[in-house]
Formats: structure tokens, C-alpha cells, sequence
């Protein structure tokens, strides 16, 4: 997939003011500081499409961004936040929750888990939501330059044997680094088959 235009079209706090549109769209979440927003400008090849910050939280809304005309990448505040109010945090959840309850058009979550960790609860906790919601989601295991490949590997071994513990089918992942790229023509084109499918069935 080549994108050639991806433009910022809306934030909101509410799912039912999201873009009233049939287009597929494809939201990307994970907890704070795992390089969400980094991913983003990578796989729109927009430096700035997505706002970066060295200090958790800096998504508090829904964001909406039309990429080709032809479907929406969203931009979703984190989950584990840190150096956030308690209100806050129940905020953001309640709006997080409404959303992917009531967007008929997400084809897809993009759960983002940082590769130089173990397996963390939040990430459990929320793919367990996920899947209570029956919403599909894919893994994306992030920052993948920071380390060695055989340390990669082993942990994200772990993330997925600790999967299987509670899971009858581990979910799908991919690996990613938005320093060197790779990963992206992946993703974009896991969105491309789906998209296929989407409008195929439409």
C-alpha cells in the first residue's frame, strides 16, 4: 500500500461524534510511552501526523485520520497511564470502552506491547476486554531496535506462551521499529487485505 495523503479530520471524546462514515478504520492503543505515536508517523511517512512527547498521556481524545480516502487510521488514548489523575483515568476508559462498543466500522485494534518487556498486566487485561467485546485486534510488538533480536524473540515467546494460558487461539502480532521500519510494509499491507475483505462484503 503506498499512501499518498493522510490528513487529520477530527477529536472527539464520543463515539457517537466520530465521522459518520461506512469506511473501515483501524484503531491503534497500547500502553503509555510504547511508541504509538512514533508508529503512526512511520507508517503514514508524516513526521508530525501524530504528536510525540517523552511524557505518557499525550493522547486524550479520539482522533480520526483519513488516509487515501479510502479509510481511517484512529489514534486512541493509552491504557495504564501514569502521572494521571484517578478521574482521568476513568475518563479516559469510559470513553475508550464507548467506542469500541459502538464503531460498526472498526475492522480492526492495533494493541501496541512494548518488545523489551515482559508480559505486563494492563496489556493482558485490556486484550482480555477485547475479546469479551468480541472486537478483532491484532498485536503489534514495538520498539524492536532497542534490543537484540534473540532478546526480542524471547520475550515476545513469553508474552504469547502466557497467551496461551487463558486463550484457546493466540491472537495474530507483528513486530515493528519505527527508527528503522521495519514492520511497516506488513502492517500496511495486513490493512490492505482487510480492507479487500471489508468492502468485498459491504
Amino acid at each position: 500500500m503506498v499512501i499518498k495523503e493522510a490528513k487529520f479530520v477530527t477529536s472527539n471524546t464520543r463515539a457517537d461524534l466520530c465521522p459518520q462514515t461506512d469506511l473501515p478504520e483501524y484503531a491503534f492503543i497500547g500502553r503509555s510511552n510504547v511508541g504509538k505515536s512514533s508508529l503512526i508517523n512511520t507508517l503514514t511517512n508524516r513526521l508530525k501526523l501524530a504528536k510525540t512527547s517523552s511524557f505518557p498521556g499525550k493522547t486524550q481524545l479520539i482522533n480520526h485520520f483519513l488516509i487515501n480516502d479510502d479509510w481511517y487510521l484512529v489514534d486512541l488514548p493509552g491504557y495504564g497511564w501514569a502521572k494521571v489523575s484517578k478521574e482521568s483515568r476513568e475518563t479516559w476508559r469510559k470513553m475508550i470502552n464507548f467506542y469500541l462498543r459502538n464503531r460498526p466500522n472498526l475492522a480492526c485494534v492495533f494493541v501496541l506491547i512494548d518488545s523489551r518487556l515482559p508480559p505486563q498486566k494492563p496489556d493482558l487485561e485490556f486484550m482480555e476486554q477485547l475479546g469479551t467485546m468480541g472486537v478483532p485486534f491484532v498485536l503489534i510488538f514495538t520498539k524492536i531496535d532497542k534490543q537484540s533480536k534473540i532478546k526480542t524473540e524471547a520475550n515476545i515467546a513469553l508474552f504469547m506462551k502466557t497467551l496461551k494460558e487463558t486463550w484457546e487461539e493466540p491472537p495474530m502480532y507483528m513486530t515493528s521499529s519505527s527508527t528503522t521500519k521495519e514492520g511497516r510494509e506488513e502492517i500496511l499491507q495486513f490493512i490492505s487485505d482487510v480492507n479487500r475483505r471489508y468492502n468485498e462484503e459491504r
